[in-house]
């Protein structure tokens, strides 16, 4: 049976899959209905078809299969339809006014002569033509709407596929299911698969096998690979897919010949890459071979002297470790120094630059994180920059998408470039930044090598450093007054495979024996508004406590644990607006970080009044403002940053009163909080715990098990990345052509 009426009350909702219990009110009267929605607003009508059925507690109800929005053609219904969501800035009153003039031919009006709607007194021409579009735009998703729901396309991705198709959905989803798993982020293989099986499309259907290969292609990269062996791509798409090896080693070949797949040689096996990273390889190990060959500017004087006068400038006396690194960075057109914490790599890096630009030698200082340059320039007095922007990173309207202002048409206007917490670096950012760099520049890399790999496909440092065609420093030596911290010495005594030394007297280091994870999640909770505060008095506790732990979910995952920070450091407050988005609670004040690259994304800044595109994962802001009227939020990020971020696209941003270990790489915080349990063995590791250590500054304390501390230290098995770039930069040692 069919029903229609206004929703009056929605009782639940879960935006992910659009399940929805609300009350109508028919023309029948009030009643119930539970089914799956993909919009869902009080005040506006909807027609649903399903059945009445009497549920044991809650009584009557009607269960949906099918529902879509239905145009009201009340007045109060146009008015409620106008004043929700359909164009930002138009509120109850306008909407009110817009109905109260036209009547019950709104809507005909807005459809047919959209000019007539600036009769209405705060109606400008914009904002009629506004109204209009957003009223075509509504009537053209609604149909896509009811088109979608026979597949169990969610709300969320219902919302992607209009946004990447526009009306034409329907009939792309028809005529290649498999091109969403290709288009839409969010839906993969599995997805379109189920809709395609629906569909009636054979299992050995060509395109359905390679739709396959292209997504485990595409789930490696995630894991940061490069490419995949062709016997483990073999072996896991038969599994995928449960076809032959003859379907997809046909599907290899036609993806071969179309361009889609290169093969090659790695590590002695047959490779089989993503187009666009094996052609991000090739130039990488070209143009590092290009400057590595070029001469770079030479500097005023022999290096010994340069650094007796660095020395007598900066007051330092450097050790022979550190004069060597110097030394070898002045003379390589590319050098690399790698080293732990207080091995002196900033102290380095301020030699460099003042060597540098006392030889008259323009240096640009990056890094791949904001939080990582501003370190820098604290640190050094030496102005710099993320990747991103010293590359101005902008969104290019001819192509309707992100691109670098500097590249090899283009290029950096500098003698030197200085790259830090270079671990960080994937493929595609190391590419960007050679593109950018012109013969004979210097190149300089310094980062922590036992550090996780970048969060990017590829393994950038350490293919530099294991393929021994680049001049590379390691640094051992720990200063003196590094040895003061146990931060450092115990990250040290981490990545030699011994247990650190907690809780000594004067420390910096701590731990607090637990064994229960939800007695440990109170200790941190504690440690995080109460404990810590109370001991370091200057510190902002949102803003100087990270918490780091391995997992999302769990007890003592980031989820549960930034609930319960948010609660204590942040709570509801009169004077607080909030927005709820999902299982989310974004609230004024609140500390978030940016979850996936953003290309999109404008910001403004407040101390150069700079303006660009591009937020990055793991950007960590705080909200400022949270507009409901006009349904955006504002995100100030590094302290000068402004972004407005629509309703949405909140499914962006997470809470960050505690990240995970892998998105806090390349940055430092005063004081890092780490829960300690029995994690997965892959994330339970010796070098995941060394990066988290050695994000603290101040302080660490570790909250649980020693067992379990212990196996971690113990569990020294680094996932190997599938990368080429270490064998092609080798392979330039005996002059072999990439």
């Amino acid at each position: 049976m069919e029903i229609q009426g206004v929703i009056t009350n929605i009782v639940f909702r879960n935006p992910g899959n659009g399940w929805t219990v609300a009350d109508i009110e028919t023309e029948n009267g009030k009643i119930r209905a539970t089914g799956s929605l993909l919009s869902c607003h009080v005040g506006r009508t909807y027609k649903l078809t399903g059945d009445i059925f009497v549920h044991p507690v809650y009584g009557e109800q009607f269960k949906f299969d099918e529902g879509e929005e239905a145009l009201s053609d009340t007045e109060s219904g146009m008015s409620a339809f106008l004043a929700s969501d359909l164009v930002k800035g138009i509120g109850p009153k306008t909407a009110d006014a817009i109905v109260k003039k036209f009547g019950k031919k709104t809507f005909e009006i807005i459809e047919t002569e959209p000019a007539r709607l600036s009769e209405v007194k705060g109606v400008t021409d914009k904002k009629a033509a506004l109204i209009a579009e957003a009223f075509v735009t509504y009537k053209e998703f609604a149909d896509v709407e009811v088109g979608l729901q026979k597949y169990g396309i969610s709300p969320k991705f219902a919302l992607k596929l209009y946004k990447a198709y526009g009306s034409a959905t329907m009939e792309i989803i028809t005529q290649n299911p498999y091109s969403l798993a290709d288009d839409i982020d969010g839906i993969g293989f599995r997805k379109a698969d189920a809709i395609a099986m629906s569909m009636g499309i054979d299992k050995d259907d060509d395109e359905r096998v390679r739709s396959g290969v292209r997504f485990i292609l595409s789930s490696e990269v995630n894991r940061g690979n490069t490419y995949l062996p062709e016997e483990v791509l073999m072996e896991d798409a038969a599994s995928l897919m449960e076809v032959s090896r003859e379907s997809i080693s046909d599907a290899i070949s036609a993806m071969t010949f179309l361009g889609d797949v290169m093969l090659d040689t790695s590590q002695g096996t047959r490779a089989v890459y993503l187009t666009q990273f094996y052609d991000a390889e090739q130039r990488v190990t070209g143009n590092l071979r290009l400057l590595n060959e070029s001469d770079p500017a030479p500097v005023n004087a022999d290096a010994a002297s340069l650094i007796s006068a660095a020395e007598k400038d900066t007051g330092m006396e450097y050790s022979e470790e550190q004069k060597t690194a110097i030394m070898t960075s002045l003379g390589s057109s590319v050098s690399v120094i790698t080293g732990g914490p207080g091995t002196g790599k900033t102290t380095i890096i301020n030699a460099i630059a003042r060597i540098l630009s006392h030889s008259g030698l323009e240096t640009a200082i990056a890094a791949p994180t904001g939080r990582a340059a501003k370190r820098i320039t604290e640190t050094t007095g030496f102005d710099a920059k993320t990747i991103h922007r010293m590359l101005e990173y902008y969104y290019d309207d001819s192509t309707d998408g992100m691109r670098f202002a500097k590249n090899r048409e283009n290029p950096l206007d500098c003698n030197a470039v200085i790259i830090d917490e270079a671990s960080m670096i994937d493929l595609f950012l190391m590419d960007a930044l050679l593109k950018a760099l012109k013969p004979g520049t210097r190149l300089i890399i310094v980062g922590d090598a036992d550090q996780l790999p970048p969060v990017g496909a590829g393994n950038v440092l350490g293919d530099m450093i294991a393929s021994e065609y680049i001049c590379s420093v390691q640094l051992h030596e720990i200063f003196r007054q590094a040895k003061e911290s146990m931060i450092v010495m115990n990250a040290h005594r981490i990545n030699s495979g011994e247990y650190p030394v907690c809780n000594k007297t004067d420390s910096d280091f701590f731990m607090i024996h637990l064994d229960k994870q939800r007695d440990i999640l109170n200790t941190v909770s504690d440690l995080c508004s109460r404990r810590l505060p109370e001991h370091y008095t200057d510190l902002v506790p949102v803003r100087d406590i990270q918490v780091l732990t391995p997992v999302k979910s769990r007890i003592i995952g980031t989820e549960n644990i930034n609930a319960h920070l948010q609660a204590i450091l942040n709570p509801p407050d009169d004077m607080k607006v909030e927005k709820k988005f999902g299982d989310r609670t974004f609230r004024d004040g609140d500390k978030v970080m940016q979850m996936r690259n953003d290309y999109d994304l404008a910001w403004k800044r407040t101390d150069d009044f700079s303006e660009g595109e591009g937020i990055f994962n793991g950007d960590v802001g705080f909200i400022e403002k949270i507009d409901l009227e006009n349904k955006k939020m504002t995100v100030v990020f590094e302290d000068v940053k402004y972004v407005a971020y629509d309703f949405t696209q909140l499914d962006e941003l997470e809470l960050a009163y505690a990240v995970t270990v892998h998105k806090s790489q390349g940055s430092e915080f005063p004081i890092v909080v780490m829960p300690i349990s029995a994690f997965p063995p892959m994330l339970a590791t010796r070098n995941l715990l060394y990066t988290a250590v050695t994000r603290g500054k101040m302080a660490v304390v570790l909250v649980g098990s020693e067992k379990h501390l212990d196996a971690m230290v113990d569990n020294d098995k680094i996932a190997e990345r599938y990368s080429g770039l270490r064998d092609r930069l080798a392979a330039l040692i005996d002059g072999i052509p990439v």
